[in-house]
């Protein structure tokens, strides 16, 4: 018997009457990264994958080992460790914690993300792990978890090392998957100020006075120059920007203003599908039932630019009729972004299990398609 497949596409065009033109956009950051957090889309990049010094951005991945022990309840924000003499004489930016003091977590937050002290990290990474190097450690095997291919640790607090390096790339992935994982410790970012041990400090990161912008984090060392990981929330849409390599911090928080405009101004996100909605039945040969629901695995969002608003479609391909036996998750089928020359895809599965029909009903099906096309 000859059984054909037929090759099954599905367009859906998507018309807006708004076009606008996109204005090309450069910055006088070393480095920069512009990422649709919605939809992870990077919008803008200027050497994003140069491995280069961090600074206290890279703070970030150590309040990330915060936060998920915070998350899954081995550690409390109430909890206290005690500052070692190695914490209270590390150099650069001070949270100006004692010797033999003991110090909350929460108060060690805000002493990070705030102030930037230095000395927070330590008493962190020696209350958490026994040790700086067993920090750091983790700190790597988490960087590799989470996909930060360009990404370094020697040490906790960003302090500048040869082999302590990261990506704008990273940095912005990783402010993203913070945004994204922990959104009950997220509000830490925006605290404007903390006082401890009577010394009142302002966050470094001047852009949270700002209507929009919430968090993360700056940094700066002699080598770096001046930088920023920093993220602004519009409309329910967040961006991410990262810059590093400026002259001063009213360089960075320029450049920063300037890209996140842009990025508002200039694209639109849609959001497409959630995770397990259906986006076709697709017809089954040789099941006990007729039809398959066609599922994403997770939530979709696109973003694109206002000019290309009408000549955006998305194709949705697959061999039809699907064969029997199905599996729930199983990969039936592609869904093509198409965007004038650029195409991007997304993998669709089974929302269901179809189990295969007796050898009975087989029969009677592959006669029922020979003699009159009907599959099932």
């Amino acid at each position: 018997m000859i059984f054909l497949r037929k090759r099954f596409f599905l367009f859906i065009f998507i018309y807006f009457l708004i076009i606008i033109k996109v204005h090309a956009i450069d910055t006088k950051a070393d480095s920069a990264v512009i990422l649709d957090v919605n939809s992870n889309t990077i919008l803008f990049e200027k050497n994003s994958d140069m491995k280069q010094g961090p600074a206290s951005m890279s703070k970030l991945m150590l309040t990330y080992m915060v936060f998920e022990r915070l998350q899954n309840n081995s550690l409390s924000l109430d909890q206290e460790f005690i500052v070692s003499k190695k914490a209270w004489k590390y150099g650069g930016s001070k949270m100006f914690v004692k010797i033999g003091d003991t110090v909350s977590v929460n108060d060690l937050l805000k002493g990070v993300i705030i102030q930037s002290g230095n000395d927070a990290c330590i008493v962190l990474a020696e209350g958490l792990s026994g040790t700086e190097d067993n920090m750091v450690e983790e700190m790597n095997d988490k960087a590799i978890e989470l996909g930060l291919t360009g990404s370094n640790f020697t040490n906790v607090t960003g302090w500048p090392h040869k082999d302590h390096y990261m990506t704008l790339r990273d940095i912005a992935h990783l402010s993203k998957e913070i945004i994204n994982k922990f959104p009950e410790y997220y509000y830490l970012f925006s605290v404007n100020e903390f006082t401890y041990n009577d010394i009142r400090q302002f966050n470094r990161n001047k852009l949270i006075s700002i209507d929009g912008y919430d968090g993360l984090k700056t940094g700066r060392t002699t080598q770096s120059g001046f930088g920023i990981a920093a993220s602004s929330k519009k409309n329910n849409r967040r961006i991410v920007s990262v810059v590093n390599g400026l002259n001063s911090d009213k360089d960075r928080i320029n450049e920063t203003k300037k890209l996140v405009n842009w990025a508002f101004r200039e694209f639109i996100t849609l959001d497409l599908y959630k995770a397990e909605d259906t986006i076709q039945l697709a017809k089954v040969w040789l099941g006990k039932e007729p039809l398959v629901p066609l599922v994403l695995n997770e939530d979709l969002a696109i973003t694109i630019k206002k000019k290309n608003l009408d000549k955006y479609k998305i194709k949705l391909v697959y061999e039809t009729p699907v064969i029997a036996p199905i599996k729930k998750g199983d990969k039936i089928a592609e869904l093509h972004l198409i965007e004038g020359d650029s195409t991007k895809t997304k993998d669709i599965y089974a929302g269901k299990n179809i189990d295969k029909i007796s050898k009975f009903y087989r029969s009677f099906s592959i006669v029922n398609y020979l003699l009159f096309g009907v599959s099932n």
